[in-house]
Order: structure tokens, then sequence, then C-alpha cells
């Protein structure tokens, strides 16, 4: 596995990419990227439409886009906990499916305040040996 940090839009990211980012269990996505994303996928319909549990922590896949569900209210922050298992459980069905990249901002780091450092390393440990590659997206302005 490999994780490349690069200065570039998300969106520009070619090829056979799924992305990846924060929502709430609330999926209002009124803010950050996650408004981005609700506008060029039609998440919140889709999330519905799949019946799938929405409780923090959890993960949603809906066609290349993985939801890490990491709080329950959009207005709430995430705890490292909750990003932690989202990233666990992120890595079980990107397995599953068969996903080999995954493309996503630096996740909880934005209008969540984590810390990208200790995201990072979340992110390296959990996806150690899995054969995924991971593309963090630092936003180009």
């Amino acid at each position: 596995m490999g994780l490349v940090e690069e200065r570039m839009d998300l969106f520009r990211v070619k090829g056979d990419w799924y992305y990846a980012h924060c929502i709430a269990s609330d999926l209002r996505m009124g803010a950050g990227i996650a408004v981005l994303m609700q506008k060029r996928f039609g998440l919140r319909e889709r999330i519905r439409v799949f019946g799938e549990s929405v409780e923090c922590p959890a993960v949603v896949l809906t066609g290349r886009v993985f939801n890490l569900i990491t709080k329950a209210r959009s207005y709430g922050k995430p705890t490292y906990g909750s990003m932690e298992a989202c990233i666990g459980m992120m890595k079980d069905k990107a397995l599953d499916v068969g996903v080999e990249r995954i493309a996503m901002p630096m996740i909880g780091c934005g209008l969540d305040r984590l810390s990208w450092p200790k995201v990072r390393k979340m992110v390296r440990e959990t996806f150690e040996g899995s054969g995924i590659d991971i593309l963090a997206c630092r936003w180009a302005s």
C-alpha cells in the first residue's frame, strides 16, 4: 500500500479511483467537500435507498464513493476513535469489493479539525499490507 499526498483538486483524479469523504449520520452534507460530493454524486438519496445504517461510526459505499460516517450531527465533530473505526470499515469494504485505489481529501482535518498527521498515521497503519493505494489530496487553490 502506498499513501501519497498531492496538492490537487480531488475531482481531477482520473481512472479507476474510488473516493472517500466524511459525513454525519444526519446526511446534511451542507459544508466542506461533502457539498461538492453531494452535488456530483447525489449521495443523500443513494444512501437512503440502500437503507444501510447511518449510525456513527459506519461506512456506506455508494457507487464509487466511501461515505465515512464519523459523527452523529453535521454541527458536531468526529473523534479519533470514530475516525479510526471508519477507516478500518472502509478498508474491509474495499477489500470485499476489490477496490485497489482510493482518493480522498485529508479526511476529518478540514472543518472537522482533526490533526492530519494523526489521521494519516491511522490510514497508513490500517491499509498497510492491503495492496490498496491511497491518494490524499490537499485542495489546490
